[in-house]
């Protein structure tokens, strides 16, 4: 008698989703028939991506060769741009939303890249998660590094430095990761992309997925709207045994006429939930609420 035949159906697609692996469920496959008609019921999947195309890839992108240029040319003292997309099918096999096709009902996904794209001077660490329905719906950008700059003015523009690229990344991730899958997998209630290096992440819920769907954009990118930030900064933030971020600054980042606050204390207390749920626990926890108790500066930045 095999035992293993008389385990259910239900309890074996449970254990294939707590493994999750795209590639490891699609050696599953190849078990054994029972097996090959179960892993296509996974709901819960991890997709990690092994390729990332090259700037030289990106050269018959107008968009990206002119914003390449430009942004370089504004702000190449403080980084290097790394182009970022998916692979196509000449670098390899195959998308993600190709490869997730012998999925029948995929719920809960993670997308996960090889590395980041960010590209700041050595010693700047910058963190962020962005939350996305057909456009962004909030962004918060956590920063340190070394203070190099003689004057306030010289470390202000670094900091809008690193917010303009943040967006330009998560925008990236976005509109060639994000809306591509979502557009192909009609039952997903949560999707996020990330990094190996956890440098990034854009997460979209049940509600921001839907309003992808419904905004159907066929645009190369995604367009960044008109955002109201908030920035806080401090020289030294202890987060505890004597560690401290040194030039720790935090970014609450938000469209235009998003927030119903009536006063601006009420705008406040609102960022400051946002900051909290995207960092306030880990490693930086400490960090957080000291920053939020700062002094705030408030700036405002154009569609991009």
């Amino acid at each position: 008698m095999d035992y293993f035949d008389q385990i259910p159906d239900p309890l074996i697609i449970q254990i294939l989703c707590s493994i999750s692996d795209v590639k490891t469920l699609a050696r599953c496959r190849a078990v054994s028939r029972r097996f090959n008609s179960l892993v296509p019921q996974c709901d819960s999947l991890l997709l990690r991506v092994d390729k990332v195309v090259s700037d030289s890839d990106f050269g018959s992108i107008l968009f990206f060769s002119f914003f390449r240029s430009l942004f370089n040319s504004l702000i190449s003292n403080f980084l290097t741009l790394k182009a970022f997309a998916l692979p196509g099918p000449e670098k390899a096999p195959a998308s993600p939303a190709r490869i997730l096709r012998g999925f029948d009902r995929i719920q809960e996904l993670d997308i996960e890249l090889p590395a980041g794209e960010l590209r700041f001077e050595k010693g700047t660490v910058v963190r962020y998660k962005a939350v996305f329905g057909a456009s962004l719906k909030s962004c918060v950008i956590l920063g340190f590094g070394s203070e190099r700059g003689d004057r306030f003015t010289d470390e202000l523009r670094k900091r809008v430095v690193w917010v303009i690229n943040v967006l330009f990344a998560a925008s990236a991730r976005h509109a060639y990761v994000a809306r591509e899958v979502v557009g192909a997998n009609v039952d997903l209630v949560r999707l996020t992309v990330k990094d190996h290096d956890r440098e990034g992440e854009v997460t979209m819920d049940r509600r921001g997925l839907a309003e992808c769907r419904e905004a159907a954009v066929s645009a190369i990118r995604t367009i960044m709207p008109s955002v109201r930030m908030r920035m806080m900064h401090l020289k030294s933030v202890e987060i505890g045994s004597g560690i401290c971020l040194e030039g720790a600054t935090l970014v609450v980042v938000r469209p235009n006429g998003s927030h119903r606050a009536a006063t601006a204390g009420d705008e406040e207390v609102e960022d400051a939930a946002i900051a909290m749920g995207a960092f306030g626990g880990g490693v930086y926890g400490k960090a957080v609420p000291a920053l939020l108790k700062s002094r705030s500066y408030s700036l405002e930045m154009n569609s991009l």
